[in-house]
Order: C-alpha cells, then structure tokens, then sequence
C-alpha cells in the first residue's frame, strides 16, 4: 500500500533545507575562488575550462549512480539518503580545509576532483530527500526552499572572500604565501569545512526520513538478496531502463539545460578574469570584486526564491522559468559594458533573478512526474543533464577563447549571455507537465496544515 505524505509546516521544510546552506558554500567558493587559485599558482585563461573538468565527470558519474544505490537503500537508523549525503559532507569538508595549502597548480586540480566527488555525493540523495518527503502540493515550495539556501550559502561564500580581503588583507602576517594563494582566502575555505558538516548534521537530526512503502520495502529485500556482482550491476541498469522510460519533458528540458549549464560555466570561470579585463584590476582586485558581484546575485535570489512560487502559480512555472533566462542572458550581455563597479550590482540583481529559478522550478517540475521509487535515479539524470553540457564546456570552450574570441575575458560572458537566450528560446517548447494549482492552499495558509 503507498504511504500518504503528510503535509509538513514551514519550519520543517526549512529545517529539512539547512544542509543546502553548507553544499552551496562550498559550491560558492568553487564559483569563485578555485579560478582564481588556479591562476595564483600560474594557469592561463585558456587552460581553466579544462582545470575544471572535475565537477562535469564526477557529477556524471557520482550523482545517478548514488541515486539508483539510494533508491534501493533503507536502514531504520540510518534512513535511505542520510547515510551518503553525511559522507558526502565529510570528504567536502576535509577537501576545503586542505584547499588553500595547495603547493602547486596539479594539487589543487586532485583536491577539487576529490572535492567535487563528496559535494556531488550529497547533492543528489539531498535532492531527492526533499521530493521523499514532500506531497506534490508542496515540491514546489520544497524546492524553491532550497532555492533559498543555495542563494544564502553562496552569499556567505562569497561574502566572507571579499570581507576577509578588507579586514586581513593589508596585513604583513597574512599576506601572500609561498605558493602565490593570499592567506586572507584561507579562512573562507576553513569555514566552509566546519559548515560543511554542521548544516547537513541539523537537517539529518531535524527531519526523520519516509520509511519505504511496503511495495518499496519488497524490492529493496529483493535487491539485498540478489549475489554481491548482480547488486553491483543493478545501479548501471537502474539509469539505462530510466533513460529508456525516460518523460518527453525531460528530453525537452536536457535542450534547455545544455545552452543553459555551458553559459553558467562560462560566467563562473570567467566573471574574475573578465573584471581583470573590463576594469583593469590586478588578480586580488578581480577576485574581490567577482566575490561582491556573486554576493549580489545570490542575495536576489534570496529574496526573490520564495516570491517566485506564488508567481509560478498565477503565470506557471514554464513562463516564470522562460522569463528567467532571458534576464539572466541580458545581465550576462550587459555586465562587460560596464566600467563603474558598483552600477554592474544592476545585471546582478536580474542574474540572481534567474538564478532563483534555475535552482527550484525544473526540479519541482521534474519532481512532479517521475515515480517515487526512481525519484533518486531521475534526480541523479537531471544532474547528468547538467553537467554534460559542463564537461562540453570544459573541452570545447578552451579552444574557443583562444581562437575565436581573442583569448578574450570579456568576449566570453557575453557568448555566455547569448547562449542564455538561446535557452530561454528553447525553453517556450516545454509543456508544463502537472498544474502547481493544487498548491495554492498551501501557499495561502502560509505553509500551516
């Protein structure tokens, strides 16, 4: 017999959303230090696409395969997703700490292999954690929840790298260390190993997991009954039978997200560079500045996450979603035509917009029309569709700025503005798969059942 979902109240689906805060620092200081660091300890423009291969492969590999071994997952202590999302948040967090000791550019590129490996090892089980418990009326809330606390962690990220600049910065104990990496930029990274593990240690201790139902719960007996070689084999199954069965909306949507993931690559590896370029500051100066630019954004999406829901409701989260993406395509074509550092807070402002929506609407979307018992192998396909067209960015587009765009900076955020348009074209082609009115009583009483 399926389970009926209980509706949960606002403070649990906040709770349930904390360790999103520690993830997406650490993804924040990958955004916007992890370029900078690899050009402190000597890499060129055109060498960085290819430095960052790490996420693409590692999010490829990582994320379906623990979604189909969670899927078949349940321990009455330990719960289905829990166990690897605190794993995962363990290796990220041993990695941050050991960041900014890098001695030379190879090293820094295994730390980030590794620590893309225990940030992906958390994403995936923690997207679907949210869709186990949420009932469909309120995934959307759920998600643009989280949302939230990706903008929020990436602002502290960031926040804290142009912060510790001013305080620590000018100071002779801590200026540059032997291997060229400012010793003020230690701390970001030495937070985001103690939040790491704390933020997903409140989630797992606040939100108790869904036990399986018993339809669930026969499959799982039969699957931990199956020869050690057969279970191993049953993750790589599990993905190829789900792409077969795969929804129409989500071969739509991998359109949308191939233009979509590339440009947002292109801005994360370039956004430095580009302030190097566009105003003339050193590589401290640029860094800085890209830390207060991302800061921006991600307090607009903090504050526009949440707002975005009832929007969504009253418009549809496709046109919302469309929307989205060309503001985003315009922040990225207007931000190198700015010369006063603090007017490009403007495009940020609309690129956190977008933002917001990336982060919560096709996840509730999705969310919606895939079976429950392969929420976690299709969360982890999702991410596939992320981070494809991320390592065809990191193989293709080192070539292309060297080539065909004057190994120029500012010339590769504005392709990455364009390929935004492109995307919010294709995504006109998407047809909402389940009406989100079913949610408007929620979001009326305030989250309160």
């Amino acid at each position: 017999m399926k389970l009926t979902k209980p509706s949960l109240s606002f403070w649990q689906i906040f709770n349930m959303n904390v360790g999103f805060l520690g993830i997406q620092y650490s993804f924040g200081l990958q955004q916007t230090a992890v370029n900078p660091i690899f050009s402190f300890l000597g890499a060129e423009h055109d060498q960085l696409p290819l430095l960052n291969l790490a996420g693409p492969v590692t999010g490829l590999i990582i994320q379906p395969i623990i979604g189909a071994i969670s899927d078949k997952t349940w321990s009455p202590r330990w719960g289905r997703r829990k166990p690897f999302f605190l794993i995962g948040a363990l290796i990220g967090s041993l990695c941050l700490f050991a960041f900014p000791f890098s001695p030379a550019l190879w090293f820094a590129v295994g730390l980030l292999w590794i620590l893309d490996v225990g940030n992906n090892m958390a994403m995936e089980p923690y997207r679907a954690f949210v869709g186990d418990k949420l009932p469909n009326k309120q995934l959307s809330f759920g998600y643009q929840m989280q949302s939230l606390f990706v903008g929020a962690g990436i602002v502290l990220a960031n926040a804290s790298i142009f912060l510790f600049q001013d305080w620590f910065g000018g100071a002779e104990t801590v200026g540059e260390s032997a291997q060229g990496i400012p010793k003020w930029l230690y701390y970001s990274f030495f937070i985001g190993a103690i939040l790491s593990v704390s933020t997903i240690l409140w989630s797992v201790l606040k939100t108790p997991e869904i036990p399986p139902s018993d339809e669930e719960f026969e499959e799982i007996k039969k699957h931990n009954a199956l020869p050690l070689a057969d279970r191993i084999r049953t993750p790589f199954k599990e993905i190829v039978d789900a792409i077969k069965d795969m929804p129409k909306f989500m071969w739509k949507l991998s359109a949308v997200y191939l233009f979509q993931w590339y440009a947002l690559f292109v801005y994360w590896q370039f956004i430095a560079p580009m302030f190097e370029e566009s105003m003339n500051f050193d590589k401290s100066q640029a860094l800085s500045q890209a830390a207060k630019m991302n800061t921006t954004y991600n307090i607009s999406t903090i504050v526009f996450a949440l707002a975005l829901v009832p929007l969504a409701l009253r418009f549809g989260g496709k046109k919302v979603y469309v929307f989205s993406l060309f503001l985003t395509g315009i922040a990225m074509l207007t931000i190198p035509n700015i010369q006063d550092p603090v007017m490009v807070i403007l495009p940020m402002v609309l690129f956190g917009i977008g933002w917001a929506a990336m982060m919560g609407i096709p996840y509730s979307m999705v969310s919606k029309i895939v079976p429950q018992e392969r929420r976690g192998v299709y969360m982890g396909i999702l991410n596939m569709m992320i981070v494809i067209p991320m390592g065809i960015q990191t193989i293709t587009f080192g070539p292309i700025v060297k080539n065909l765009l004057n190994n120029s900076a500012v010339n590769a955020i504005i392709l990455g503005g364009v390929f935004f348009i492109i995307a919010g074209i294709l995504a006109l082609r998407l047809k909402q798969p389940v009406s989100d009115s079913e949610e408007s009583d929620f979001i009326a009483t305030g989250g309160a059942h």
